[in-house]
């Protein structure tokens, strides 16, 4: 296993090389750039240019490459006829740790993302959990009591959980929430329409709950789906098998059967989606995000994209892709504790 493990890692590596100079020249290759907003207004083109040397878009892409992966050890500064220093300062490169400087904020990038990190693991990791914590008992009460009145309406929920959209879900909830639905006593709106807290108040523990309400519950609505549909197809494929007619003939009861035995095995395919969904944790709900105005990673990747911040677009898009690799790494290791018959030499 610590061979396979191993191996996996420096694949990594490689991968991530790769990813990189695809995502670069995705990115940098797109309509538009991140003076495209100066080209409208009454700018020189003299200082255009500036900007172009200081962001260093005035190199080939390749080189723009190299400098954004190993970074460049010298400064160049010179003064124009106008008197304007133009700089090209240094940076280190992302192979030593500097993801360079926000174009929108001219803030670090990791900078930036700790900001909205720890926004994003609160909202997803409580999404993700509520989700894991209603799908699984449906999952199991729909397979066991197959073709059930129970299992018609989960059967029915999965579909049409699978199949709303999270924008028009999340902007329902708004309307219904917040637009329509007021609180009795205050005339306010029941529920806040976004955001993480209220700006007018300290830290309240109900704040923050009413807060979460919204964005949990478009976001769990198609997890609880997912997951529960899949459970309840895997456990039906392993609850007629004979290994557990076995279990039921020495005299184990139906719930030992179930939960010890058969539960272990159909958790398999739920560790495959899991490690799909955990990068939302890192990488946040874009839609979500953007609709409830919650500000963490997803929101910051919209913006990224929309004002062409290459280096923070590329920043979350290289470290969700390395988060994604490493979640499947931990599936293929989750593999082989829930399933024997699986080794890795």
């Amino acid at each position: 296993m610590t061979t396979y493990i191993l191996r996996r890692l420096i694949q990594t590596v490689g991968l991530l090389f790769l990813l990189s100079m695809i995502l670069f020249a995705l990115v940098n290759l797109a309509p538009g750039g991140p003076l495209s907003a100066y080209g409208g207004r009454r700018i020189r083109p003299e200082r255009v240019e500036i900007l172009k040397r200081q962001f260093g878009l005035d190199q080939p892409l390749p080189v723009q490459y190299l400098y954004w992966l190993a970074g460049n050890d010298w400064t160049q500064v010179d003064t124009n006829s106008d008197g304007i220093k133009d700089e090209r300062g240094s940076r280190k490169g992302i192979l030593r740790g500097d993801f360079g400087f926000s174009y929108r904020t001219r803030e670090p990038v990791l900078e930036e993302i700790g900001l909205r990190f720890p926004n994003t693991i609160y909202l997803m990791s409580i999404t993700m959990i509520v989700a894991l914590v209603i799908a699984i008992p449906i999952g199991i009460y729909s397979a066991v009591k197959q073709y059930s009145i129970f299992d018609f309406f989960a059967t029915t929920f999965s579909f049409a959980g699978q199949a709303i959209p999270e924008f028009w879900l999340g902007l329902l909830l708004i309307l219904i929430f917040y637009a329509w639905l007021k609180n009795p006593w205050t005339g306010e709106p029941l529920l806040p329409s976004g955001g993480i807290s209220s700006l007018d108040s300290g830290f309240s523990l109900s704040d923050r709950i009413s807060h979460l309400v919204l964005p949990v519950l478009t976001g769990t609505l198609g997890w609880i789906a997912w997951y529960s549909r899949f459970l309840r197809s895997s456990l039906l494929e392993i609850l007629p098998l004979n290994y557990l007619k076995s279990a039921r003939a020495r005299g184990l009861s139906e719930r030992t059967v179930i939960y010890k035995h058969a539960l272990k095995n159909a958790m398999i395919p739920i560790v495959t989606l899991l490690a799909l969904d955990l990068p939302y944790i890192f990488t946040g709900a874009v839609l979500i995000e953007t609709i409830f105005s919650w500000p963490g990673m997803g929101r910051l990747y919209y913006q990224a994209a929309v004002e062409r911040d290459y280096p923070l677009l590329m920043a979350v898009l290289i470290i969700g892709a390395a988060f994604i690799i490493l979640c499947n790494l931990l599936a293929d290791i989750l593999y082989a504790y829930l399933d024997p018959r699986v080794r890795y030499e």
